[in-house]
C-alpha cells in the first residue's frame, strides 16, 4: 500500500465520522463540503483558502471563493478544522467528536509544519485569568510560532 492509498484510506475514515458527526447533530453535509473536507484531509499542514480553491476547481469548474469560504465556515463550526488567524490558512482537526475543545496549536515559521496540542492545564489557566477579569471565554484557538524540531 502506498502512502497516497494510506492518505486516501484514513481520509475516506475521516469522511465516514462528519457524516455520523453531521447525521447526529442534524446538520447537512453537501457533495461540495465533501470535497473540500477531503481536500483539506489530504493536506498534512495548514492550507489557504485560495490553494482549496484551485484543487476544487479541478473537481468543479464553477466553483467560487464564495464556495470555499461557505465549506469552510460549515466545516470549522462542526468543529472538523481550525482556522489559523495569522497566517489565514486552515487544518483539519483529527479528534472533531468535541468541537468545542480548546485548541492550541504549534506553527513552525520555517516549514510550515502544524501541530495541534492539548493542554487542560494551559486551558484552565486561561480560563482562570479570564474569571477574575469578568471575562466569559466563548471560543479559544492559541497560535504559538517557532521552529519545529525537524527545522531547528
Amino acid at each position: 500500500m502506498t502512502s497516497a492509498d494510506l492518505t486516501e484510506s484514513s481520509s475516506a475514515g475521516l469522511l465516514l465520522q462528519a457524516q455520523q458527526v453531521c447525521k447526529n447533530k442534524g446538520a447537512r453535509l453537501t457533495k461540495t463540503r465533501e470535497q473540500v473536507f477531503l481536500l483539506l484531509a489530504k493536506h498534512e499542514g495548514a492550507v489557504g483558502a485560495y490553494d482549496l480553491l484551485a484543487e476544487l476547481k479541478l473537481l468543479d469548474s464553477a466553483a467560487k471563493p464564495a464556495t470555499i469560504y461557505r465549506a469552510l465556515d460549515f466545516l470549522s463550526k462542526q468543529g472538523f478544522v481550525h482556522k489559523i488567524e495569522s497566517i489565514n490558512a486552515f487544518v483539519m482537526c483529527h479528534h472533531f467528536g468535541d468541537c468545542n475543545h480548546p485548541v492550541q496549536l504549534l506553527i513552525c515559521d520555517e516549514c510550515g509544519h502544524v501541530e495541534e496540542i492539548q493542554s487542560n492545564n494551559f486551558d484552565l489557566a486561561l480560563r482562570s485569568m479570564a474569571d477574575t477579569s469578568g471575562f466569559t471565554i466563548s471560543h479559544q484557538i492559541v497560535e504559538a510560532h517557532g521552529s519545529c524540531s525537524a527545522c531547528q
